[in-house]
């Protein structure tokens, strides 16, 4: 069920791109502990699996410098990570910080499909040199790529009273 974060008739000014990019730097730096934390249990309860001689063997050798499983559970635990809370606050911790937050047109939170939506691509934003955050200094409704696709805005928070 959508959470209403204000009336729909009441517009909040978009978010700049300032706004987005340090609340993505805050958050950047979260995910990083996040997957750091997540790599070690997935390393320990490996290592207990096989054996831990036998996993320092295959380490040291080089056969675990790839792991696409690893990989996977990193890229669906993000996934998870951005996408609880952009469907029930609408806000990641550093966009809280930088009072910024997605929402629907309507005032609404997004829906689970929005969020992979962005969450995608956002990736192909990054990947394309940032073109699809500059974007929004060229789109007459300061919309990046992310925010068409998810059919999405990000909008600035007002402060409360």
């Amino acid at each position: 069920m959508a959470r209403q974060f204000h009336p729909a008739d009441e517009l909040l000014a978009p978010a700049g791109l300032g706004r987005r990019l340090l609340a993505m730097l805050y958050d950047g730096l979260i995910c990083i502990a996040v997957l750091i934390v997540c790599t070690w249990g997935y390393t320990m309860l490996a290592a207990w699996i096989i054996g831990f001689d036998k996993y320092k063997t295959l380490a040291e050798s080089g056969a675990l410098n790839s792991d696409p499983l690893l990989t996977s559970i990193l890229f669906v635990l993000l996934f998870i990570f951005f996408g609880y809370f952009w469907t029930r606050t609408g806000q990641t911790l550093g966009m809280q910080v930088w009072r910024i937050r997605i929402e629907n047109a309507n005032g609404t939170s997004i829906r689970w499909p929005q969020a992979l939506f962005r969450f995608l691509s956002g990736w192909v934003s990054w990947f394309a040199a940032g073109l699809g955050y500059i974007w929004m200094l060229w789109d007459s409704d300061k919309r990046t790529w992310t925010d068409h696709f998810s059919e999405s805005r990000v909008v600035r928070v007002p402060k409360e009273p």
